[in-house]
C-alpha cells in the first residue's frame, strides 16, 4: 500500500544542542547532505562544509565551505589543515554510487578510504563529548559474513595502505560499493569500542532507498527489481529530510548521549521484513 511521504521535518528539531558547537559536514551539495546542511543552517552550530561539487548559498551566519575530493588523501590532508583546532561533531554524508559512473576504485576511496582518513584526523581535534556519524547504508548488512575481510580493512590504517589492498583484492572489492558500506558499519562498531575511554561517540545510519538523484544509479548497479521490492516493503521511497533527522539525532548528545557504537537502519522495516521472513 502506496504511503505519502511526512511534512518535512522542522528544522529546529536540530535543537540547541549544536549551538556555538563546531560542527564538519561532508557531500553537503546534494542529497542527504544537503539536507543535513539546511538542517543545521537553522541553529548557531559553526558550520564547515565539505564536497568536490559546488554548494548551494545557505544564509547561516559561522559558516566556511571547503572544496575535496575524498578519494584524494592529499586533498583531505589540506581540507583538515583548514578546520580549525576544536572540532565537536563530524557527520560524513559524502558517497558515490554503484551504477557504473565510479569505478569500484574510485568507490573505495571515497566511501571508506576518504571517509576514515577524514574521520582519524578529525578524531585527534575532539575533546570529550565530541561525536561522529556515517551515513552507511542498508547494503552493508552482510559484514558479518567475512569478518577476515573487516580484520583487514581496519588493519590496513592509512589511506595508501587501503589502496593497495582494494587493488590487490578486486575479487573481494567486486563494484567497491557493498564492501565500502560493510567496512563502514564494522568502523563504527569496532572504533567506537575503542573510544569510549576518550568519550567520544560513534554511530552511523544506514539509509534504505531514499528518494535522491543517486536512484538511478542504485537501479543500474543493483537492478530495478531489488530496487522496487524494497520500496513495495516500505510503502515508498525515504526522504533525505528523514535521513538528515536520524543522522541529527544520533549527533545531539542531549538525547543520543548514551548511544555509541549503532548502525540505525532507517528504512521503512525492510530489514525487519527480511529478517523475519528470510
Amino acid at each position: 500500500m502506496h504511503q505519502d511521504p511526512p511534512q518535512p521535518i522542522n528544522e529546529q528539531a536540530a535543537g540547541r544542542f549544536f549551538d556555538q558547537r563546531v560542527v564538519v559536514v561532508t557531500g553537503t551539495a546534494t542529497g542527504m547532505g544537503a539536507a543535513v546542511a539546511d538542517a543545521l543552517a537553522s541553529t548557531a552550530a559553526v558550520v564547515h562544509t565539505i564536497d568536490v561539487a559546488d554548494q548551494k548559498p545557505r544564509r547561516a551566519e559561522h559558516w566556511l565551505d571547503h572544496r575535496c575530493d575524498l578519494s584524494d588523501r592529499h586533498a583531505i590532508d589540506e581540507a583538515v589543515n583548514q578546520l580549525p583546532d576544536h572540532v565537536d561533531v563530524l557527520l560524513n554524508c559524502a558517497g558515490v554510487p554503484n551504477g557504473g559512473r565510479f569505478t569500484p576504485e574510485q568507490i573505495m576511496a571515497v566511501n571508506w578510504l576518504g571517509l576514515r582518513h577524514l574521520t582519524e584526523s578529525t578524531l585527534d581535534r575532539m575533546r570529550p563529548g565530541g561525536n561522529v556519524v556515517h551515513i552507511a547504508s542498508t547494503a552493508g548488512r552482510n559484514w558479518p559474513d567475512r569478518p577476515d575481510i573487516m580484520t583487514d580493512l581496519m588493519a590496513a590504517t592509512s589511506f595508501d595502505d587501503g589502496a593497495r589492498w582494494v587493488a590487490e583484492t578486486p575479487t573481494e572489492v567486486a563494484d567497491g560499493y557493498v564492501l565500502s558500506k560493510e567496512a563502514v558499519q564494522y568502523y563504527t562498531m569496532w572504533r567506537a569500542a575503542q573510544l569510549i575511554d576518550r568519550q567520544i561517540r560513534m554511530n552511523s545510519v544506514c539509509p534504505g532507498v531514499t528518494d535522491t538523484a543517486l536512484v538511478a544509479d542504485f537501479r543500474r548497479g543493483i537492478g530495478d527489481s531489488i530496487i522496487d521490492n524494497a520500496v513495495a516493503v516500505a510503502g515508498r521511497m525515504g526522504t533525505p529530510q528523514e535521513m538528515a533527522a536520524a543522522v541529527l539525532f544520533l549527533a545531539d548528545g542531549s538525547q543520543a548521549g548514551y548511544i555509541t557504537g549503532v548502525n540505525l537502519n532507517v528504512d521503512g522495516g525492510t530489514a525487519a521484513r527480511r529478517q523475519t521472513t528470510g
